[in-house]
């Protein structure tokens, strides 16, 4: 539609200004040949700026829920763009026009709102020992309790010690693999990348157990220091002297119990022994009280018997003699 307007005021209107223009001619025909390109500057689906606003309402509202996936500095910058802010670069300037700073003035800017970047040749360890300290100084702390940007400077603080560990891990990865990963950024070939993956994962492992190391060595020596520790391990120490001291006075208890055990075992080993020998002597006398009683019968059964054959002989004798008696008689 507005081709078709500058089509007919160029054809159709009158070839001349009614006023003179500042090069003295009021030419109007030429300014509106085919050398004028007409480019809509604002979206056809928002036909106002407060609608694009709402739109920009609603996008800010939905990063907020995870900013970690939004370019929330670009989005910003659209926003100002659509309220019509000039030199919006200088209120937000974009991430890779933050110059690289040392670590104080690094936290003069997070407190002030300024924009912050860490960078990959910077001693990360450093700077990241420097945020910490003002971020935990109580000092600092109780002066931004009150402060209405105090969530957001402790947002930018966490956020910016992220970015220092991240760029701390890629250098220990690198020291393991001996060296260099590819430029942040830059795109990778999958071959290579595929390759560098499985020596990348091997790195990782060998990081991981070193500072795993480190993190013990450090929690004993903490623990060393501390001086509730330190009385602990002291109180520790007298229990186990004390545990100690009863483990060997109950061995040494247990040692004469079983001298005790031991001895009165072996007087009852004995004393069953000498009643073995007594009821052994007790059988024996018994055996032979029997024998003797079966003999003593036995003797008594043979002179019974030559009693009865004696009195045997004599009825035989009687009757022969009574026989012979009758026989003469007769």
């Amino acid at each position: 539609e507005y081709k078709i307007l500058v089509g007919v005021i160029r054809d159709y209107t009158s070839p001349d200004y009614p006023y003179e223009t500042e090069e003295g001619e009021g030419i109007k025909a030429e300014d509106f040949d085919d050398r004028i390109d007409v480019i809509p500057v604002s979206d056809p689906n928002a036909a106002t700026m407060a609608q694009r606003i709402m739109q920009y309402q609603a996008a800010l509202q939905l990063a907020s829920t995870a900013p970690d996936i939004y370019n929330m500095g670009e989005l910003h910058r659209q926003m100002l763009d659509v309220l019509g802010i000039e030199n919006v670069d200088d209120i937000v300037p974009p991430q890779e026009d933050v110059p690289p700073l040392d670590p104080v003035t690094e936290n003069m800017n997070m407190f002030n709102g300024q924009p912050v970047r860490a960078f990959p040749y910077q001693d990360q360890e450093a700077h990241i020992q420097v945020h910490i300290s003002a971020a935990q100084d109580p000092k600092i702390g109780e002066m931004l309790a009150n402060s209405p940007r105090a969530q957001a400077i402790e947002g930018a603080f966490a956020d910016h010690i992220t970015e220092h560990l991240a760029l701390q891990y890629r250098r220990e990865i690198e020291v393991e693999l001996g060296v260099q990963l590819p430029p942040l950024g830059e795109p990778i070939p999958e071959d290579i990348e595929l390759r560098l993956s499985k020596l990348v994962a091997e790195a990782a492992g060998r990081v991981l157990g070193k500072d795993q190391a480190e993190m013990q060595q450090k929690e004993i020596q903490e623990r060393m220091e501390d001086p509730v520790v330190q009385l602990q391990e002291k109180e520790m120490q007298i229990r186990e002297a004390e545990v100690y001291r009863k483990a060997e006075e109950n061995a040494t208890k247990v040692a004469a119990d079983l001298a005790k055990a031991e001895e009165r075992a072996k007087i009852d080993r004995e004393r069953m022994s000498s009643q073995e020998r007594i009821a052994g002597a007790r059988i024996g006398a018994d055996v032979a009280k029997e024998q003797a009683k079966e003999a003593l019968e036995d003797r008594k059964v043979s002179a019974n018997q030559r009693l009865e054959g004696a009195r045997l002989g004599e009825k035989i004798a009687e009757i022969v003699f009574d026989d012979d008696k009758k026989k003469d008689e007769d």
